[in-house]
């Protein structure tokens, strides 16, 4: 059976970023579908099909470029009283018990050692990891061991954190102006020390130790040191070694054995095995630490933007677009914000017409779905349900299901094209959603994820 690789994993996020911080290159936010879903008004589950995607985009409203891109990982907020796991090279994606936190300063650390009792057993993380501490791993009260990765700042913060994730960034150079938890974490690293033994893991007890054994490390790095606890014959736990206030975990390793000599006369000796830090060393790249798998594109549209998102109607699609184009499918579409649906321009209106309504032409026999309304301009999407056609000029146009009423203008072709092409660009990503309803003071913090 194949795997696909971390390695290959962040390749490809890193490809997507750097995609996206090409200047030829544009991503947009995208939000639709002003219409109920169904009778119940319950989003379905997105289906990978061409025909989903089509009929996304004929629900397109309105789009805003995207210009905030970060990694970003699970979050886990650190809380007394929870059990956290050291970090594991052996560990597939992310353990049941998290290995790494988030604490009230947003602050993010990386468990190196559990806390153990006397008899192997873990315990709860009582006191929270605080402090910036570069180089070194340092303890807690509480027994847990942790390494500081770095620090979110406010700015990032307000853009990438949700409910589930945090942001993630390898630190590139700073310079005087650059903002404090940048050079913090460009410090930490620098300190990174490659082919550490970040912890050991007793994969078996053994048997008969009547006294405390000696635990050798081998391998093709140096200094690295640990010591065994028994209990009840076992060996319970092997735990790293306080030198000096600083943790023998050595240097160099990419690989070592760990052997357990002495202690008595074991009927059975244990076996432990060493985990060895990421490629170039715990904090010298958090997206390796912490095996981040995903990107976050986030946009804020507020109010009205410009009149290009619709202000007392709903939508429940949002979507990511790549390279949208103009109206006239031609040339790129550059602007901060567009909107995607057509205009109908009434010389004269008899009743007014509402949003979310069905109109029908008297002449032509074509139905579309109000969107917007404004004075004598009516925005519209049509669906596979209304069908597609253009409405004719000076054609009454009447409401279905409404009393609206009008008169299309009659001297110009009654429809104006919307500002971006809907059929476009390259849909990566569609969410569907229970219905949103917009406001001129609100503003949506649209966070889209792709994980690989």
């Amino acid at each position: 059976m194949a795997i696909i690789t971390q390695d290959l994993k962040k390749q490809v996020l890193k490809d997507i970023k750097s995609d996206f911080d090409s200047a030829s290159e544009n991503y947009f936010a995208v939000i639709g579908r002003s219409e109920d879903w169904n009778d119940s008004d319950v989003a379905p589950t997105v289906i990978s099909s061409a025909r989903e995607e089509r009929n996304f985009r004929l629900g397109i409203q309105s789009a805003k470029n995207i210009i905030d891109l970060s990694f970003v990982v699970p979050r886990y907020n650190w809380s007394s009283g929870a059990i956290y796991s050291a970090y594991d090279d052996a560990s597939v994606g992310y353990p049941a018990q998290s290995y790494y936190v988030m604490n009230d300063n947003n602050q993010v650390y990386m468990c190196i050692q559990q806390s153990r009792n006397a008899a192997g057993q873990a315990q709860t993380s009582t006191v929270q990891p605080t402090g910036n501490t570069t180089g070194v791993a340092f303890d807690t009260a509480d027994g847990y061991i942790w390494k500081f990765l770095y620090s979110i700042s406010a700015l990032d913060a307000n853009k990438y954190i949700s409910a589930n994730y945090l942001p993630i960034k390898l630190q590139g150079a700073t310079d005087s102006d650059s903002p404090a938890a940048d050079v913090e974490q460009l410090a930490v690293q620098n300190a990174a020390i490659i082919g550490q033994i970040t912890g050991y893991q007793v994969d078996s007890g053994g048997s008969g130790y009547s006294s405390t054994p000696t635990v050798n490390v081998t391998g093709n790095g140096t200094k690295a040191k640990a010591n065994a606890t028994i209990s009840g014959g076992q060996v319970v736990k092997v735990e790293l070694i306080d030198s000096s206030g600083a943790y023998t975990l050595g240097s160099g390793y990419d690989y070592a054995d760990v052997t357990i000599t002495g202690g008595g006369a074991p009927t059975k000796p244990a076996a432990v095995r060493a985990v060895i830090s990421t490629p170039i060393g715990l904090g010298g790249d958090p997206r390796d630490d912490l095996r981040a798998t995903s990107i976050m594109f986030n946009a804020k549209p507020s109010g009205a933007e410009g009149n290009d998102f619709i202000i007392g109607n709903d939508f429940r699609q949002v979507g990511l677009i790549r390279n949208l184009k103009d109206s006239a499918g031609t040339v790129d579409f550059t602007a901060s914000t567009g909107i995607g649906l057509k205009k109908l321009v009434l010389s004269s209106v008899t009743q007014g017409f509402t949003a979310d309504n069905q109109i029908l032409g008297s002449t032509s026999g074509i139905k579309a779905l109000i969107d917007k309304v404004d004075s004598s301009n009516i925005w519209y999407h049509q669906t596979e349900e209304t069908g597609f056609g253009n409405f004719g000029s000076g054609e009454n146009i009447s409401e279905t299901n409404g009393n609206g009423a009008g008169v299309l203008n009659g001297s110009f072709h009654p429809y104006v094209n919307p500002e971006i092409d809907t059929f476009s660009g390259e849909v990566l990503y569609i969410d569907n959603r229970a219905a949103v309803t917009r406001s001129a003071d609100q503003t949506e913090d649209i966070k889209i994820v792709i994980q690989i």
